[in-house]
């Protein structure tokens, strides 16, 4: 091949394509396994956060005489506010670097479940889960972001993929269980505030964040920050991140130039313009679908249980086993990131989400149907808003990626803001078929959208996927490489 890549990262794309070599050079290391163990922790509890408004509503309907239209409200507020906390998060992170707001996050979210945990009535339940959901939502956004600029091209999916395993995989299964687990240990009326309160641990967290999670080499490097990103890549290639005595290797070449004094600006509007808009609008779509109807799916499963007659523990239960398909979806989508092109999985995961959607809906008959349905239509699920995850940092250079990804992230959280809404309707007043059937529906235009989005597979997350890719302004293109 007579060309290089067209590269899009910033100032000075020879050095971004060092960068690139550097991280498959290093490939993967412990210091890479602690980052994602971390990050994968915190997301966890995320996503029990995600769940607790599900976990709790029937005894919240019980005991404040709320109905579905009340909790799918609650959810609303959540996830309204995660969107909100994405699209700032990302911003955030792209003018002042990722690591602070990863554990800002963190700690917002943590406050807000303990003011869930004392809310006195549904005003004030819902501005905690308002607190939650900035925090909450801007934290998945930066985790992706993050793991997507430490890794090589190659783990790059993989790496990603991981955090939906803890977050989406392993917590969406693991939530109905760890709320069984609190209304065990703290039995009666107030058991649901226990579980709200047991939510705030992740605070501890902040501190392993800031120790051991360094600045990502690709944002240094965009700031033009070359010893610090060498430093950072040392570290990465020696398995210790918090040694003091890490050799240090010049990966990036610097000829001792002062680093830019300003902050690189962040053109919102840039993910709205030209090649960009190609990749944002699509995604956006795509996203709206599967999040709303996982989101409408997790809010009222218990709830649809319990109005089908099973008690409030065999409904936890039930909604745990349907949840096993989540953490197997999860892992699948980690595996499939490594060797399969990005839309090549989810078109062929939304087919057969809708298909499992449509059998739950309109033909299961009995419990044991409902179970094995449910859990196939999760783990389709899982595969594709992990697969998103993984594609959505792919597709923005390094100066919009936090924004790009956060926003694109933002949507699927502005549609499971909404969509519970109406999916609680449906089900009040068609049942099964309503909720179910809102479902097929959305991933049949999902597989429609996401056919428009350029494939990112195997390609420097700072080059641009297309060749019909016009490059933005201020963008420095690769000099030619020899064969």
């Amino acid at each position: 091949m007579a060309g290089g890549p067209v590269l899009s990262s910033g100032t000075d794309s020879p050095r971004v394509a060092e960068l690139d070599r550097a991280l498959d050079t290093i490939g993967v290391t412990r210091s890479h396994h602690t980052i994602i163990f971390l990050i994968l922790i915190g997301c966890l509890f995320d996503s029990f956060e995600q769940n607790a408004v599900g976990i709790v509503g029937p005894m919240l309907k019980e005991q404040w005489g709320l109905t579905a239209s009340d909790i799918g409200l609650l959810n609303t507020v959540t996830f309204a506010c995660a969107a909100v906390g994405r699209i700032v998060s990302g911003y955030i992170a792209d003018r002042f670097g990722r690591r602070v707001m990863l554990t800002i996050d963190l700690l917002l979210f943590t406050l807000g479940a303990g003011v869930c945990a004392l809310a006195p009535n549904l005003t004030v339940m819902a501005i905690g889960r308002a607190i939650v959901g900035f925090g909450l939502g801007g934290e998945i956004a930066i985790a992706v972001t993050m793991l997507s600029e430490f890794c090589s091209t190659k783990f790059r999916g993989t790496a990603v993929g991981l955090v939906n395993v803890g977050a989406g995989g392993l917590g969406n299964f693991l939530a109905p269980g760890f709320g069984l687990l609190v209304f065990w240990l703290f039995p009666g009326d107030n058991a649901w505030r226990w579980l709200f309160a047991c939510l705030m641990v992740p605070a501890l967290l902040g501190a392993f964040y800031r120790r051991y999670i360094p600045e990502t080499p690709r944002f240094l490097l965009a700031q033009g920050r070359v010893k610090e990103t060498n430093v950072v890549l040392s570290r990465l290639a020696s398995g210790r991140l918090t040694a003091r005595n890490v050799p240090q290797q010049q990966y990036i070449s610097d000829d001792g130039a002062a680093a830019p004094k300003a902050k690189v600006k962040v053109r919102v509007t840039e993910i709205f313009r030209g090649a960009l808009a190609r990749r944002t609008i699509p995604l956006c779509i795509t996203i709206w679908m599967t999040y709303g109807a996982q989101i409408s799916v997790l809010t009222l499963m218990p709830t649809i249980l319990v109005a089908l007659g099973y008690s409030m523990s065999k409904s936890l239960l039930f909604t745990m086993v349907m949840q096993g398909g989540s953490l197997l979806g999860a892992i699948a989508a980690s595996l499939l990131g490594f060797h399969f092109p990005r839309k090549r999985v989810l078109t062929a995961g939304a087919v057969c989400a809708c298909m499992a959607a449509l059998t739950i809906g309109f033909v299961a008959k009995s419990i044991v149907v409902i179970l094995i349905a449910g859990a196939v239509f999760q783990f389709f699920v899982l595969l594709l808003n992990t697969t998103i995850w993984i594609f959505a940092p792919e597709l923005y250079p390094t100066r919009v990626r936090a924004f790009g990804t956060a926003f694109i992230l933002a949507t699927g959280t502005a549609a499971g803001a909404f969509m519970p809404l109406v999916a609680g309707r449906l089900f009040d007043a068609f049942g099964l078929v309503g909720v179910f059937g809102l479902a097929a529906a959305m991933y049949a235009v999902f597989v429609i959208s996401v056919q428009s989005v350029p494939e990112t597979y195997g390609k420097s997350p700072d080059a641009l996927p297309l060749s019909d890719d016009a490059a933005p302004a201020n963008t420095v293109v690769a000099a030619p490489q020899a064969n």
